[in-house]
């Protein structure tokens, strides 16, 4: 007879099934819980890890500085430099007095305290919306009087000196940040020249002029640092540490002459007034090296101040931004390969009727008159469309293109600064007899200010081509210096066809109609140049004109060329009038500055 289990043993085997049972599910959990630590939230609590112990930092670069200089004694000024401004800001709720400090602040910062009405149908419009214009000052007040406003902006690039007098009066509640702000110190030299540093979300970036040529050389590249810390914030000298720095920007320094620069600038902006021009453009080149001694435009822009201009078209360098039908300034180019060809001499004669009839077309003088048996020199002196035709003829239509393009019309110069643009001579690969003989006279054919001065420095220059230059030096954080060196790009002329045509300009001046390009005591050359403004139509504006004056002096020995442009002149007319006293009047400047001695009396 089979005997059963004791009842003790029994119960013992059921006890250990239950806690193996309940090892088993803990087990599970356990198991469970960490797939969903380590796997399912892995992300999660890595970035939470990440958030505690990692640290990441953006190490930004410094921009380089541009610099100009006076030729004279060589001193170095920054034209464009970085400089700490206050973004100044305030906490409304914790300030006592809005009233005494809106008052302070407003005085400080030069906020007007009246409203100014100019325009009366502009005020009963606002009168008529039942809205009470305020000023300066008020708006200010009212941000600093509400009670509960944890924050108001008020002013940003607030100079250190101008941050410290409102500081000294320990308001609570004004706070301010200081900013990296790019900064042009010296005043009156040119935006256009310059350019600007644009702010956006994703950074500060350089445009225009040499801001933007020079981007990527002055901004420099960013640096990080990326290490692992502890709960302290201290380094982990067994973990994770990146770390790239920051490769500051490099410096320029530019051939612009700073007194130069401001003098020429000055007169031009006078003479943009005085004539009742749109705009006007200089530019003035060394002729033996290519080198920009001066280049503006007036109306101009401050690059402090950049966003506040009405229309963003001012920012365009008109030198070498705007292609255009520069007129009769051409004539002693076509006049030039004409002599270097020996297809016309100064003596060569024809007989002026007037008119000339290509086709359907008929061309005359600008001033309606026939001049009969004249000379080269005299088609110079009398500007004479007629007489610019018989010399095309002379030479041959193919053979002036190719001494335009020899000029360096069509091409860009590859001056350093940003949005150049290169001017057209698509008109003369038609090969038509009436394209060419409107070429000759700078009619259908377009260029820039900067092209037509190196252009003439040709003549200047015994007849060859420099490239325009206006960086002297590039100067490298590593302190290696880079000098540019004059490049010549070709001869266009003979030695001697430079010599003669110079000596032919100077006759225009003196016995043609450019009498106010002239300086006492030197022998100056030049050209006038009254073009008509094409319009949408394929035609020309009856009324409309641009005045241009192209030059070199002295004769003997060049020291500057010179292209002086106003765009629709409405004083008066011909660039005789306009364009060329402004050109006398930086001209008798520059000799003077430059200490050239008188060669006549």
């Amino acid at each position: 007879m089979a005997r059963s289990a004791p009842k003790r043993w029994v119960e013992s085997e059921g006890r250990m099934k239950t806690v193996r049972w309940f090892f088993y599910l803990f087990a599970a959990v356990v198991i469970l819980r960490l797939f969903m630590l380590q796997v399912v939230n892995a992300g999660f609590y890595e970035s939470l890890a990440s958030g505690q112990h990692d640290f990441y930092q953006e190490l930004i670069a410094e921009r380089g500085t541009i610099y100009v200089k006076d030729w004279k004694d060589d001193s170095e000024y920054a034209a464009a430099t970085n400089e700490a401004r206050a973004f100044l800001y305030a906490e409304p709720r914790r300030i006592e007095d809005p009233e005494e400090a809106a008052q302070v602040i407003a005085q400080i910062l030069g906020y007007s305290f009246e409203v100014e009405v100019v325009d009366v149908e502009e005020a009963e419009e606002v009168s008529e919306l039942e809205e009470e214009p305020q000023s300066e000052y008020d708006e200010l007040l009212a941000r600093l009087s509400k009670e509960d406003d944890p924050y108001e902006p008020i002013e940003r690039g607030v100079p250190e000196s101008t941050l410290e007098r409102i500081l000294e009066y320990e308001f609570s509640g004004i706070h301010y940040v200081l900013e990296e702000t790019r900064s042009y110190p010296e005043a009156n030299l040119g935006g256009h020249l310059f350019g600007f540093v644009a702010k956006s979300d994703d950074g500060a970036y350089g445009q225009y002029g040499l801001e933007g040529y020079f981007e990527d050389f002055l901004a420099g590249t960013n640096g990080f640092l990326d290490v692992v810390t502890d709960i302290g914030g201290r380094w982990i000298g067994v973990g994770k540490r990146d770390f790239d720095p920051a490769q500051d920007g490099g410096d320029l320094l530019l051939t612009i002459d700073r007194t130069v620069q401001y003098q020429a600038c000055k007169i031009l902006a006078e003479g943009v007034e005085t004539y009742d021009a749109d705009s006007g453009s200089v530019i003035i080149l060394q002729p033996s090296t290519g080198r920009v001694i001066a280049a503006c435009n007036a109306p101009d822009f401050d690059p402090n101040t950049y966003s506040e201009v009405e229309d963003i078209s001012v920012y365009n360098n008109d030198l070498i931004f705007t292609a255009y039908e520069s007129g009769s300034v051409v004539k002693p180019l076509t006049m030039a390969a004409a002599l270097d060809t020996g297809a016309v001499t100064p003596t060569t004669t024809y007989e002026d009727t007037g008119e000339e009839k290509i086709d359907e077309f008929t061309i005359r003088n600008s001033d309606l008159k026939a001049y009969g048996v004249q000379t080269m020199t005299q088609v110079l002196e009398e500007s004479l469309n007629t007489g610019m035709i018989f010399v095309m003829r002379e030479m041959g239509g193919l053979v002036m293109t190719e001494y335009f393009e020899n000029f360096g019309f069509g091409t860009l110069t590859g001056i350093e600064l940003d949005t150049e643009v290169a001017g057209t001579l698509a008109s003369l690969y038609n090969d038509a007899e009436i394209y060419y003989a409107t070429a000759s006279y700078g009619q259908g054919i377009t260029m820039t200010p900067m092209q037509l001065a190196a252009a003439y420095g040709v003549l200047a220059n015994g007849g060859w081509l420099m490239k325009p230059y206006v960086v002297e030096e590039v100067r490298y954080t590593d302190g290696t210096v880079e000098e540019t060196q004059p490049t010549v790009i070709r001869q266009v002329i003979d030695k001697s066809t430079a010599t003669t045509i110079s000596a032919m300009l100077v006759s225009v001046i003196e016995n043609g109609h450019a009498d106010r390009a002239a300086v006492d005591g030197y022998y100056i050359a030049g050209k006038t140049g009254t073009a008509q403004v094409a319009d949408e139509y394929g035609g020309y504006h009856d009324d409309i004109t641009n005045a241009t004056f192209a030059g070199f002096g002295p004769v003997e020995d060049p020291e500057f060329v010179m292209v002086v442009k106003l765009e629709r002149p409405r004083a008066v007319q011909w660039a005789a009038d306009t364009a060329a006293p402004i050109f006398g009047d930086i001209a008798d400047f520059l000799l003077d500055y430059f200490e050239v001695a008188p060669t006549r009396e």
